[in-house]
């Protein structure tokens, strides 16, 4: 079973957060985005699920799969 989806998000308070899909809190929180984006690809790796990076819009800007994929490419 996959774990939750992580996602990088902007902190309210400044710097940048990992946060697990429906989590109120977050599991850390960084000065940089891309230190935010390490962590959740390291967690995301671990629960075999996504790590989605967001833009400081909210957008998701980057999506990265590291579950099992029930479709993988052919060839």
């Amino acid at each position: 079973m996959a774990g939750k989806n992580q996602h990088v998000t902007p902190h309210p308070k400044g710097g940048w957060q990992v946060k697990g899909a429906g989590n109120t809190k977050a599991t850390v929180r960084t000065s940089t985005q891309k230190e935010a984006a390490e962590i959740a690809r390291r967690i995301a790796i671990n629960q075999k699920a996504e790590r989605l990076i967001h833009r400081t819009t909210g957008e998701i800007r980057q999506k990265d799969s590291y579950g099992s994929d029930p479709y993988p490419p052919k060839g």
